[in-house]
Parts: C-alpha cells; structure tokens; sequence
C-alpha cells in the first residue's frame, strides 16, 4: 500500500470534495488540483486558488492559497496533499501558499507538511458587507446555506 500523488480532472477533484470535505464545499473557481491515490484508488484531493482574501491577493504571483483538501481518512494522505500543494505552487511561480483551519482543528498535517502558523483569526460573521455585499452559497444538494460563518480560523503559510 504506497500513497502516492496523481492527477485528478476537476469534475472528480469537485465530487470528491463534495462527497468527502467535513464542512465545506468545492470553490468556486481555483487554479489546479490535484490527487493522492493508494493502488489507483483516489483517496483525497487538494485544490489550490488565488487567495479568497482580498488583502492577502497581490497583484504579483507571490502568494496562493491550498483552497481545500479532503481526504477518506488514509494516514498522511492530508500532509501529502498539502506539501504537493506547495510543490505545485512553487512550480508555477509562486513564492507563498496559504490556508486556513477552523477552531477545533489541530493543524498537524499542516506543520508535518511544512506550514507555520501566521495568525489567528476572529470568528466574524460571514462574507456580507456593506463595502462588497454577498448572497449566501447554497448547498447544491439541499439548497440550504453553506454555514461557515461564526467559526474563529488559523492562518497557516509556507514560503522560500
């Protein structure tokens, strides 16, 4: 049984997340994804974008962010998937990758995988403002909103 990284179309990387993710669904729009598989049977993905964060997105390709990974629960899979994912940013250029984790979350496949945490963030209320108003997502298959608001989050990074 060797986990191994492979490629994944992005019809699969967006059913897998949604079939696998613990509270989200898959982006909206991102860069590249990506697999990891033990005997040809895919095990999780890792979706990278440009930073949802309007402040942390640059005008220069110096900074991307580890969008989502899900995993079925295969050990080390989510610390592969998130040191591929900087492999990968690095091999298009880029200097930083980001992520976040939600309150509760322990960040260890992270700082396995080479992340350091860079702040901690307030619960807020969601996306809403007065400046950028936002409807909320719904849940494809429910049509219920998408509930990750109120939920206090760890910025993670990794950089050269």
């Amino acid at each position: 049984m060797t986990l191994r990284i492979v490629p994944v179309s992005r019809a699969d990387a967006r059913a897998f997340v949604l079939d696998h993710h613990r509270h989200h669904f898959d982006p909206t729009a991102w860069i590249a994804q990506f697999g990891a598989a033990v005997d040809n049977v895919l095990v999780g993905v890792g979706i990278i974008g440009l930073p949802v964060a309007r402040a942390l997105a640059s005008g220069e390709r110096s900074t991307v962010e580890l969008l989502r990974t899900a995993t079925d629960g295969t050990r080390n899979a989510n610390s592969m998937l998130s040191r591929n994912g900087w492999h990968l940013a690095r091999a298009l250029g880029y200097e930083r990758l980001i992520t976040y984790t939600q309150a509760g979350e322990s960040g260890a496949s992270l700082r396995a995988a080479g992340f350091r945490i860079l702040a901690q963030r307030p619960a807020r209320g969601g996306w809403d403002m007065p400046s950028r108003p936002r409807s909320p997502r719904l849940c494809e298959s429910c049509g219920e909103p998408i509930r990750t608001s109120g939920v206090a989050r760890t910025l993670w990074e990794v950089s050269a």
